[in-house]
């Protein structure tokens, strides 16, 4: 199968067959495409062309388009649906997909386009989803598995797993629970098919089953499935109830937010945005980290007005001023990088002693090598050994300082439950920042004697 790729010549060709109403032709063409390659044209269409497109094809392929759509042009497309289009692309869905895009309609026709789903026992699966936050277990959960009981024969079991494999898009455990619903165990296909048809379950499940409760964050759930390799993990209630199961795609799209969220922070700004939203949102985003490091250059120009004698009398001083702020920042950057990446991938085992004594070890080596480098730059540049050598255990101790702060602030915000990849952006550069001129100047006029 070749990989898709739109290019501007088809997107032309769609939007020529959509234009003239040509649907026997445009049906044809987007039978050759799976759902996420249509979702992809259609995130490239005008609205009114997404929804026409939408409207021509079947509910059983375009429920999964919808699902697979960028958010904002699925919520346009959806304003030209009636209730009813919407309840019929919603029974198509698993009721995960289909709770996420309920979440996503004006309040006033929610309860309309759930009253207009024909089969109720979905609608009650989704409103059922509906009272659980959005980035918790319950959350991402579906209803859909298959599930059976440990009083079952092997007879009765086959029976009704048959019935509800119908309603599964994908069978990835077979899930043991007892009269009152609760999760005892997995069942293996193997040992169903080899045991005596009249054997009960109880006798033939397998009792340790990894699970998680409705109201775990996805965060925990994405580490929990990546840790031990699984495609799907049963959710249970409060006392232990199986009410759904989440699957490795819904994990994916966790994991890919979380990580769009960090990098975001990592950059400066302070909430998710797209670069499709408008300006005064992107502001908004931006600013707040924009006007701290404003007041972090202000408070470094302040710094270095109190050493304005010192810098009038060995101008070479100001010079390297740019090169110990930017060393600060980087190594501030790294270290709090490193510690954050631990922290998510639950790697980052010890004290928070043990990990500050391993980062000033670690940036005292790097810091007496670069040191060294820019001290013989200096030297020979300036032919000034003692300004080169403040200059230099002025990055020593720089460097030092901004691998502790870097490694302390996010292990500290982690501890009271603080986002820690808000250590990795410009809350960690200004900070160096100040702190690494203030050092600077401070043991430059101790050695030099000013």
């Amino acid at each position: 199968m070749t990989p898709f790729k739109l290019t501007d010549d088809l997107l032309a060709e769609i939007r020529e067959l959509i234009a003239n109403k040509n649907n026997g032709e445009l049906q044809t063409m987007m039978k050759e495409f799976h759902y996420a390659d249509i979702a992809e044209i259609a995130d490239e269409l005008e609205v009114d062309e997404a929804t026409y497109l939408i409207k021509l094809l079947d509910s059983e392929k375009t429920s999964d388009i919808l699902a697979e759509m960028h958010e904002d042009i699925r919520e346009a497309v959806l304003k030209n649906l009636t209730a009813k289009e919407i309840a019929g692309e919603l029974s198509e869905l698993d009721t995960d997909d289909a709770a996420d895009i309920i979440n996503e309609l004006p309040k006033e026709i929610i309860q309309e386009v759930i009253s207009e789903i024909e089969d109720r026992e979905h609608a009650k699966d989704i409103v059922d989803l509906l009272r659980y936050e959005e980035d918790s277990a319950g959350g991402l959960m579906a209803k859909e598995l298959v599930k059976v009981y440990e009083n079952w024969t092997v007879t009765s079991c086959v029976k009704e797993m048959r019935a509800q494999a119908e309603n599964v898009t994908r069978v990835h455990s077979i899930y043991v629970v007892d009269d009152e619903g609760k999760l005892k165990g997995r069942l293996s296909l193997k040992d169903l098919l080899t045991a005596p048809t009249k054997s009960h379950i109880k006798d033939i499940y397998i009792p340790k089953v990894d699970s998680v409760n409705v109201n775990e964050k996805g965060e925990e759930v994405a580490r929990i499935m990546s840790k031990y390799d699984l495609e799907a993990i049963p959710v249970v209630d409060e006392i232990g109830r199986l009410v759904g199961r989440i699957t490795i795609d819904d994990i994916v799209d966790v994991i890919r937010e979380e990580a769009d969220k960090d990098y975001q922070m990592a950059a400066g700004i302070s909430q998710g945005v797209e670069v499709s939203d408008s300006i005064w949102v992107l502001t908004r985003a931006r600013l707040p980290w924009l006007i701290l490091g404003l007041f972090g250059g202000l408070g470094a120009a302040a710094i270095m007005g109190t050493f304005e004698d010192m810098i009038s009398k060995h101008a070479v001083l100001f010079f390297f001023t740019p090169l110990i702020a930017a060393m600060a920042g980087n190594v501030g950057v790294q270290s709090s990088a490193i510690v954050v990446q631990g922290l998510a991938n639950d790697d980052l085992k010890g004290s928070m002693r043990n990990h500050l004594l391993k980062e000033m070890l670690l940036a005292l080596l790097n810091g007496f090598i670069l040191a060294i480098l820019l001290l013989l730059f200096t030297w020979i540049w300036k032919d000034a050994f003692t300004t080169a050598l403040a200059i230099s255990l002025s990055l020593i101790v720089v460097i030092v300082v901004a691998g502790l702060i870097g490694t302390f602030i996010p292990l500290f915000l982690h501890k009271r439950n603080i986002d820690p990849a808000i250590a990795t952006g410009p809350f960690i550069t200004t900070s160096n920042d100040i702190f690494g001129i203030l050092i600077y100047f401070w043991i430059a006029k101790l050695i030099l004697g000013i």
